[in-house]
This record gives structure tokens, C-alpha cells and sequence, in this order.
């Protein structure tokens, strides 16, 4: 993927709108110019579109981990991944515009907190994560004058908020939290799951959905996250996987009820039920 066409021209593409994303934020937060929303957003729903396939998009971002920043790749890709989600859930295309807007502007308050903490490789003391958790609020404080829709501002301040009430800021539930907050989250830490941490290397999909069942459902809104899972699962339908114990294998069939461990194909033609071996998981996607 890495040595085509189309993988340079998104390279490209991906890199110019972070800039614009960069310079508006910078600009807006340090100096008080007016953000054009109109542009970073057009610019995000183009380099979408790009992709002719779900699978392309995220293979795309995938592949693109090298230039990962905490603030503006974060937030280009999860306006990226939450507009996906929000195609697989049929929304009409105003309201796939404002969870794409929501993606882009979800972390801005982060741009309040210092560099050194914000990326800081060791644990944060409890003063430093207690600053790092309060970016929710940061965000709406930003968000809060410029003339958007308030499930934007809405989606910033409670894009950490979970459905059983385990979040913050406020530790709300799934009935005082809006969808648009509910579903940039999922977009959220699924780009975080599979970046890279300087503890450790990016997950690859399949162990991202493993981490989304193994934490609990019930923290997500259930018809975001099973769709969200559901699609990224049959993505990869017949795909070519690594095993953690080394063995290549081809993906044959999904299990519903576990979506993270489908029925596997060697060359030699046996097949593995991996929601069998609690021992094997999937590595990475060849």
C-alpha cells in the first residue's frame, strides 16, 4: 500500500489538512482569529471521499503513523473514523457534517495544556493527569462563543463521558450524554488504540476490537459500537492475518459473539475457531 498512487496522493492530502487544522487552531486559540470551519471541514469530507471503500479509508489512516501528533492527526482522524461511523448508521448528510466538525474540534482544548505533559513518554503525576482530564472543559470553553451548532460544543465537553456513567468530565450516562459525544468516543478511542504509545506499538484492528469487548460494551452506546464493530470485523472478511504465535492464516468467518476471534484458515487448508484459544489472538493484517 505504501508504494502506490493513491497511498502518496492521501499521504499528501492527510498532511495539508492537518496544517489547515494546525494553523486554524493555533491561530484561534493564541490570537482570537476566526476559525474557517467551512474550509477544514470541506478539506476533511474531500480527503473522505478520496477513499473509494471503508477499507481503503482505514488502511489509509492505518498506514499513515508516522506523522501521529496527539492533537491534530488525532483529531483529523477521528473526524475521519466518526464520519465513517456516522455513514454506517444512515445519518443524513447534515448531520454527518456536524459529527465530522465534532471530530475536528473535540480536542482543541488540549491546546491549553503544555507540550511536556500533554506527551509525556512516563506516568502523569496526579496534578498533570487531573490538568490533562480537564481538556473536555477546555474545548467547550473554546468552543463555546463561536456561532456552531451546540451538539459540536456538546461533543467536546462529553467526548469522555461514558454510557455507565465511568467517564468525565461529569460522569454522565448514556441518557444525559449527546449521540454526537456517544459517537465521536468510539472514533476517539479507537484512533487512540491504534497509534502508536511510546510503551508500545499501534494495535492492529483486531486487537482494537478485542479491547472494545474486554472493557465492556455497555460503556458505549450499544447501536454505535456493535455497528462500529460489526463493520470493522466484516472489513477484514477474507483478509490475509498473523497469529500471535506467528502462523499466517486467512480470515473465513466471523463470530458474532466474539468478533475479535473469527474461524481461521491455514495453507494447509485446517481450520481454527480462535474464540477457542484463549492463548491466540490476531497480531497484525497482512
Amino acid at each position: 500500500l505504501k508504494t502506490s498512487k493513491e497511498f502518496h496522493e492521501f499521504q499528501i492530502n492527510h498532511t495539508i489538512v492537518i496544517s489547515s487544522i494546525k494553523t486554524n487552531m493555533e491561530n484561534y486559540v493564541n490570537g482570537g482569529v476566526p476559525m474557517n470551519l467551512n474550509l477544514m471541514l470541506q478539506q476533511t469530507i474531500d480527503l473522505s471521499h478520496s477513499c473509494k471503500t471503508s477499507l481503503e479509508l482505514f488502511d489509509m489512516v492505518h498506514n499513515l503513523r508516522a506523522s501521529d501528533d496527539s492533537i491534530y492527526a488525532h483529531s483529523l482522524n477521528v473526524a475521519l473514523i466518526s464520519r465513517r461511523l456516522g455513514h454506517w448508521l444512515k445519518m443524513e448528510q447534515d448531520e454527518l457534517a456536524l459529527v465530522t466538525l465534532c471530530g475536528l474540534l473535540h480536542d482543541i482544548g488540549k491546546l491549553r495544556i503544555p507540550a511536556e505533559i500533554l506527551n509525556k513518554p512516563d506516568k502523569y503525576t496526579d496534578e498533570e493527569f487531573a490538568l490533562v482530564q480537564s481538556h473536555p472543559k477546555l474545548s467547550y470553553e473554546l468552543l463555546k462563543p463561536l456561532p456552531i451548532d451546540e451538539r459540536v460544543k456538546r461533543g467536546a465537553l462529553s467526548h469522555h463521558e461514558r454510557c455507565d456513567g465511568s467517564g468525565y468530565p461529569q460522569r454522565l450516562t448514556q441518557n444525559d450524554t449527546d449521540d454526537f459525544a456517544l459517537l465521536i468516543a468510539i472514533g476517539d478511542v479507537y484512533d487512540a488504540m491504534t497509534a502508536a504509545r511510546s510503551y508500545r506499538a499501534p494495535l492492529c484492528p483486531f486487537q482494537a476490537i478485542a479491547n472494545f469487548e474486554r472493557d465492556g460494551l455497555s460503556k458505549y452506546k450499544p447501536q454505535f459500537i456493535l455497528t462500529f464493530l460489526q463493520h470493522m470485523a466484516n472489513m477484514y472478511q477474507n483478509n490475509r492475518i498473523m497469529l500471535s504465535d506467528g502462523r499466517s492464516a486467512n480470515i473465513v468467518m466471523l463470530n458474532q459473539n466474539s468478533l475479535s476471534k473469527p474461524i481461521v484458515q491455514f495453507d494447509d487448508g485446517s481450520c481454527l475457531d480462535l474464540s477457542t484459544q484463549s492463548d491466540l489472538h490476531i497480531q497484525s493484517i497482512l
